[in-house]
């Protein structure tokens, strides 16, 4: 488990000076009132629609797969939003990285904090379950004003944004554990504490099943909530962030454990997942993430791409 993030003398280089000037810039930032983040946010995602076709693409054929009962010009009308809400993510990662605590309880609503305080009284883990949502980063940092916990995270492959990356996420938890690192979080889960856990995106063929996703039929769905849940003798508390409507602060909600979770059968607790993660996304349709590939492991190797 990560708990320090490690500073290189060697990030001083010529090759990381892109990158410190991005953060010079995001650390200025900071210094702007959260609506005019948002504004400047917006604009960067509309110019985003127009230099990064292919994820343009991507999200596009993500909401019509997706929601195939809308008119393609409400679709086109939910596609803009969705940049314009990715764009605004730059400053929700910003903030949540580098906002005083003291600024992020002045931006912040919790809804539910005591089903976490009553399980892990209870001596039992806590699985968060979340979705990739826009201020997802925001999301973890509100909930570590009250009850900081174990994200689960995947290390960068650059060395100095894998340590601009642990530095922000510590603000907001105990440590970090690597995705695949499943001993760590059984650990964790049986301390008790928090883990962060996530199951709407797609992982590849390996451990998973194809079931419903909104309208696709069969979408490749990891099955870790089941797993995790029994051998860290956990409980599985659905958690929901949005950056509110009038664009000055976020909200969360953890709501109540699940009954019976997990169940005898694995394929019934992940169909019941994505219901949970298709109710959460429904509370902000344009604040999910839907520039990835959700789609792109298909039930045969053979199966045509849904993106051609």
């Amino acid at each position: 488990m990560v708990e320090k993030a490690s500073f290189s003398s060697s990030f001083y280089h010529p090759k990381y000076w892109l990158i410190w000037l991005g953060v010079t810039i995001m650390r200025l930032s900071q210094l702007l009132p959260l609506r005019q983040q948002m504004r400047l946010g917006k604009a960067i995602g509309r110019l985003a629609m127009k230099l990064v076709k292919g994820r343009v693409n991507t999200a596009k054929r993500n909401i019509e797969l997706c929601f195939p009962q809308m008119s393609a010009a409400d679709q086109a009308v939910l596609l803009t939003q969705n940049f314009e809400e990715t764009g605004k993510a730059i400053f929700d990662i910003a903030n949540a990285w580098w906002w005083p605590d003291s600024k992020v309880q002045q931006h912040m609503t919790i809804k539910g904090q005591a089903h976490v305080e009553q399980t892990l009284a209870a001596g039992q883990g806590v699985i968060l379950f979340a979705v990739h949502c826009l201020p997802l980063e925001m999301g973890a940092r509100i909930f570590g004003q009250f009850q900081p916990g174990i994200g689960v995270y995947r290390p960068h492959n650059n060395p100095l944004m894998e340590y601009l990356q642990v530095n922000g996420r510590l603000r907001s938890n105990k440590g970090l554990v690597a995705k695949r690192d499943i001993r760590q979080m059984v650990r964790s889960l049986r301390s008790p504490d928090v883990i962060w856990y996530t199951a709407d995106q797609d992982f590849g063929r390996s451990s998973a099943v194809f079931i419903p996703f909104f309208a696709v039929p069969d979408a490749a769905t990891i099955t870790g909530a089941t797993t995790l849940a029994k051998l860290g003798k956990a409980k599985v508390l659905p958690f929901a962030v949005v950056r509110n409507d009038d664009d000055n602060g976020y909200s969360i909600e953890i709501q109540a454990p699940l009954d019976d979770f997990p169940g005898e059968n694995e394929l019934e607790d992940a169909k019941r997942g994505n219901q949970i993660v298709e109710s959460i996304i429904d509370r902000n349709r344009a604040q999910y993430m839907w520039l990835h590939r959700r789609f792109k492991t298909r039930p045969n190797k053979d199966d045509p791409s849904l993106y051609q």
